[in-house]
């Protein structure tokens, strides 16, 4: 999945708007202008496309942490360089504050059936031997459960 996959479907989950999106990158600590966003969310083969770097993401990803549960305290979260399928997955979980059974329950309605041990190796540093990689097919599932899950509701 690219990060450009995943930021439009946030954008359509949670049905922001352009100004909601911009506020949820300040709230992360990245000013960005609407042209900006509106080049990102843009697909592929349009010309005025361009690609969201990891580390901008990121930015997105803490600032929606921000947005939904509040600042933790005075210091802004760090966004990192490199974003991995295991840290979208953290920090939505983080964001949406999703205990394992709900992420389980949203895999199981896409027919992707993982034990809770092989859930929780995602979340697990990478030095520590369990740890696994989320593969792109548990993350694009993930997001679909959640599609189903607040887009319905």
């Amino acid at each position: 999945m690219t990060n450009n996959d995943i930021l439009r479907i946030l954008r359509y989950t949670f049905d922001f708007g352009d100004d909601r999106m911009i506020r949820v990158f300040e709230l992360g600590g990245k000013v960005v202008i609407r042209a900006e966003v509106s080049d990102w969310l843009k697909r592929d083969e349009d010309p005025d496309f361009k690609g969201i770097y990891d580390k901008d993401l990121a930015y997105f990803l803490n600032g929606l942490i921000i947005d939904k549960r509040g600042k933790k305290d005075d210091t802004l979260p760090v966004a990192e360089k490199t974003l991995t399928n295991n840290m979208i997955l953290r920090k939505l979980k983080i964001a949406l504050e999703l205990k394992d059974e709900d992420i389980l329950d949203m895999l199981e309605q896409m027919d992707i059936k993982i034990s809770k041990h092989e859930l929780s190796a995602f979340f697990r540093k990478p030095t520590q031997s369990q740890y696994r990689l989320c593969k792109d097919q548990v993350l694009r599932n993930f997001l679909r459960g959640l599609q189903m899950k607040y887009r319905a509701g």
